[in-house]
């Protein structure tokens, strides 16, 4: 007698558990190690000007993202499902909430992270092959007019090949959940060691010739051209001082963000109640230690000064030519392409699971509730992919006061800075939804409880408010849009709970 074992339908596929805790770790770290950690000291250093203060402002993000990790390490062990944050919003409000989180998440936060980081990537492949520019162009910008005439579209070779690393990294990810955990285990691994080498060797160079002698010794004298963080103020005073320690943490929290990813996929974790918790500790410890010893290394290896105005803000890589004179640029190039190669598969890989839950609560296209052959939600991934590469294409175009043109940016760039604070809000409400959830459900099984509560959960509260407070305040022409991101989801919900309605009659 034959048997024949028929393949489940693609809607009755289930997730695999084939996360450890080593691969949870990796993409808790491999995430959050990008490409800032190697440019915003300079524009950190600028706002705050004296090394203790650049060192202050990490060691603050370095707190409240181990807080915040930490506190949601109990929500992930309470809800070890697919969609992570998405869920707890959903579960501590109302779907509403978590819709409003999901809905921004996809629009900008995770799409325009990846086409920020896929463009990163490309960046730096031109120091190795020139041709890929965001100056050569196979098509020329197209500027538009009317309400539009500060935006153009345009692919340029960076472009171009920035496109190609979402598309490859896409479709390597809906062939399985292996493929994609070993792509980011041999990224991360690569890239952590890299940025260790970029420690000791920044450390003991720059011990050996003494450059970075004055930086320590005179810690906490203010030097150089001090920025703008708002209404004229300025770190030459105590209050534009905090001022701008809580406006440098839109470029400190941005470099260490995505650690929240891992809760994404959490219905593919291998004893979820256990490892999620485990993976945010280790992954947050990790990369926060790493970013503060690359700190102290740029502060040992260079001037203060080379580091405010380090050409490009590439700090990073002025501190790799000081270690390998003539050659520092290209390694560091190499070791940056790494590094945002690995973060891109860890984005993409995680969100695409946020988008799976809101369409499995009828809040998003049905195919994206769906899982292929592979176990990985194919469209989720697709769709999202498409999207972050739109972001790719736009422009802001950029005038002097004549009304000349003088260079083309980037629109995800614009979008990233006006989300940063709402994704703030998202974290404070997570974090708070602690409480409401201890409060509704008191008999809920709880494996783990977050470390310190209630005091770290709320000195999270009380800090990422302050800065937030902050943001709105002195930052309005990046923060108030973001708001207005957010709160455009509110009728895609309602749109999307009537579609609901009407198909199920």
């Amino acid at each position: 007698m034959t048997t024949a074992i028929a393949e489940a339908p693609v809607a009755d596929q289930k997730f695999v558990r084939g996360l450890g805790l080593l691969d949870s770790t990796m993409l808790v770290a491999g995430s959050m190690i990008g490409s800032g950690i190697f440019i915003v000291s300079a524009i950190i250093a600028r706002q705050v000007g004296s090394p203790g203060w650049l060192l202050v402002v990490w060691i603050v993000t370095g707190l409240l993202t181990l807080m915040a990790a930490l506190s949601y390490g109990e929500l992930a062990a309470m809800m070890p499902k697919a969609g992570g944050q998405y869920v707890y919003l959903r579960e501590a409000y109302s779907p509403l909430w978590g819709f409003l989180y999901g809905w921004t998440l996809f629009l900008v936060i995770q799409t325009g992270t990846i086409a920020a980081v896929a463009v990163g990537f490309a960046r730096y492949s031109g120091v190795l092959v020139p041709w890929f520019s965001e100056s050569n162009y196979l098509i020329p910008p197209i500027r538009f007019g009317g309400w539009f005439s500060g935006y153009a579209v345009s692919l340029s070779t960076a472009q171009f090949l920035g496109l190609a690393m979402i598309a490859l990294l896409t479709f390597m990810n809906t062939r399985g959940l292996n493929l994609g955990k070993l792509v980011q285990n041999i990224f991360t691994t690569a890239k952590t060691g890299a940025l260790i080498a970029l420690v000791v060797l920044g450390i003991i160079v720059g011990v050996k010739s003494g450059v970075g002698t004055e930086n320590f010794r005179d810690f906490w004298t203010l030097r150089g051209g001090l920025q703008d963080v708002g209404a004229g103020l300025t770190a030459a005073t105590a209050f534009g001082l905090f001022v701008g320690i809580c406006v440098a943490q839109t470029n400190s929290l941005f470099s260490a963000d995505a650690w929240n990813n891992i809760t994404f996929i959490a219905g593919e974790v291998k004893e979820p109640r256990r490892n999620i918790p485990l993976s945010l500790a280790f992954g947050t410890l990790l990369v926060i230690g790493l970013y503060l010893l690359a700190n102290v290394a740029y502060l040992a290896t260079l001037p203060f000064a080379s580091i405010q105005n380090a050409p490009s803000d590439r700090v990073a890589s002025e501190t790799a030519n000081v270690i390998f004179p003539g050659t520092g640029a290209t390694i560091m190039a190499v070791a940056i392409m790494i590094s945002t190669f690995g973060c891109n598969n860890g984005l993409i890989l995680a969100g695409a699971r946020a988008y799976y839950a809101m369409a499995r609560d009828g809040l998003f296209f049905r195919r994206v509730g769906e899982l292929n052959k592979n176990h990985v939600p194919a469209w989720a991934l697709i769709i999202q992919g498409i999207w972050a590469g739109v972001l790719v294409l736009p422009r802001t175009v950029k005038t002097n006061s004549a009304g000349d043109l003088v260079g083309y940016g980037n629109l995800y760039g614009n979008l990233l800075d006006y989300v940063i604070s709402a994704a703030l809000i998202f974290y404070i409400l997570t974090i708070a939804g602690l409480f409401l959830l201890r409060w509704k459900r008191p008999d809920a099984e709880r494996p783990y409880k977050a470390f310190g509560y209630p005091i770290v959960p709320i000195l999270y509260i009380v800090g990422a408010g302050t800065i937030l407070l902050v943001l709105f305040i002195y930052q309005t022409a990046t923060t108030w849009p973001g708001l207005l991101i957010v709160i455009s989801g509110a009728p895609i919900y309602f749109f999307w709970k009537l579609a609901g309605k009407k198909s199920e009659t």
